[in-house]
């Protein structure tokens, strides 16, 4: 590649290519489900880079976006006008009137909300402004909890004395949809079903069904319950992959989804120490023979985990290098004494391939007692993405 915008030797690589891939397969799942696919690219895409993650998506035909909250969204104008963005969280006080005017679609989870809603459209609007609802069946995170039938029936009331609002969309989020084994996916597709009952007595139809996530696509149990509830309810069905666009996930590899970010640096120096010699802080590293360790330019400054200290390994000419001593805010040190010809300057892969070998996002996570999400979402800012 060129050489790279920036001049510290720490920077991640991103593939236009694999989040391509990625997001076809992604959308021929759906389809299969007669469904379409909203694209999650929250928390900066997982920490990938939204703005080009956008490009490579709006690109490749993606209409439906899904973000987080306002600020998200607002920091992706104006990629995202004339493209349809769920705003996850909802809305927070004073925000109903910037949702408007940016045409945002908000995820409602209170009578509270859909008031401040209603009060930021004008009542004249046309056509009405779109709203999503969504329905708690087990996350106890957010939403109307799915058998408060006074609350889903003083939505409905609400929604009703505002002809100017939409609820185009009923939604919930599953919590367990990555362990097969979990009997709570099936409990809050019953739950969901039950709020969905409620609503049509009360005269509440929705255009759009969602809950489906990333592990949901690749689940026919999952898909084949969702369908019926869509269809049910004369809906069409909505599914939302997050961390599948990006490669990971239950089985991504066997189904064609690649890791979409490389995670880079450089050996920026070397020394010899003798066995019994410390490395970083603390000590909590000691040489049992004569040692070679390399200074690599990264810490978790940079969201390499700490927690990698004396447990993680990175990639060296093709060989794995164990990490020495404690990850510190800047820096990180590897033992390379069986690589005999690593060499001041030599490319590192914290996260990716590199010869034969690939160290992945799982493997750092399992090393550091997290989950991929936290690993990909906590590479920092003053870590270069190069796109090609």
């Amino acid at each position: 590649m060129t050489s790279p915008p920036f001049t510290r030797p720490t920077w991640a690589e991103v593939s236009r290519t694999a989040l391509r891939s990625n997001y076809r397969i992604l959308r021929e799942q759906a389809a299969r489900a007669d469904a379409d696919a909203v694209a999650v690219i929250k928390a900066d895409a997982y920490g990938h880079d939204a703005v080009e993650a956008l490009s490579v998506l709006i690109d490749n035909g993606c209409d439906w976006f899904a973000v987080t909250c306002l600020d998200e969204a607002l920091l992706l104008q104006p990629q995202l006008k004339g493209h349809r963005t769920l705003v996850l969280s909802g809305l927070f006080a004073g925000e109903a009137a910037d949702t408007v005017r940016h045409a945002l679609t908000p995820v409602l989870g209170s009578v509270e909300q859909l008031a401040w809603l209603a009060e930021a459209v004008p009542q004249s609007a046309e056509p009405p402004f779109a709203l999503h609802l969504e329905i708690d069946t087990g996350m106890a995170r957010q939403g109307i909890q799915w058998n408060d039938t006074a609350a889903l029936a003083a939505f409905a009331a609400h929604l009703a004395q505002h002809p100017q609002l939409l609820l185009e969309a009923v939604m919930t989020h599953f919590a367990s949809t990555e362990d097969p084994s979990s009997m709570q996916t099936a409990e809050q597709l019953d739950r969901l079903r039950i709020a969905l009952a409620t609503l049509r007595d009360r005269g509440i139809a929705p255009p759009l069904i969602h809950a489906g996530n990333s592990a949901s696509l690749f689940e026919a149990a999952q898909m084949a319950a969702l369908r019926d509830i869509a269809q049910q309810g004369g809906s069409r069905l909505l599914l939302r992959p997050g961390i599948a666009l990006y490669g990971y996930g239950p089985r991504a590899a066997e189904r064609g989804l690649q890791p979409v970010l490389s995670w880079k640096t450089r050996i920026a120096a070397l020394r010899t120490i003798a066995a019994g010699g410390p490395v970083s802080y603390n000590a909590t590293f000691r040489a049992a023979r004569p040692t070679r360790i390399a200074l690599l330019p990264v810490g978790y400054a940079d969201g390499y985990n700490r927690l990698l200290s004396n447990r993680g390994e990175v990639l060296v000419r093709g060989h794995r290098a164990p990490i020495a001593g404690r990850v510190t805010m800047d820096q990180t040190m590897i033992d390379v004494t069986d690589i005999a010809d690593a060499a001041i300057n030599d490319e590192v892969v914290l996260l990716g391939e590199q010869g034969s070998d690939r160290i992945t996002a799982d493997d750092l996570a399992t090393h550091a007692g997290t989950i991929a999400y936290e690993v990909l979402c906590a590479i920092g800012t003053r870590v270069p993405r190069v796109w090609s």
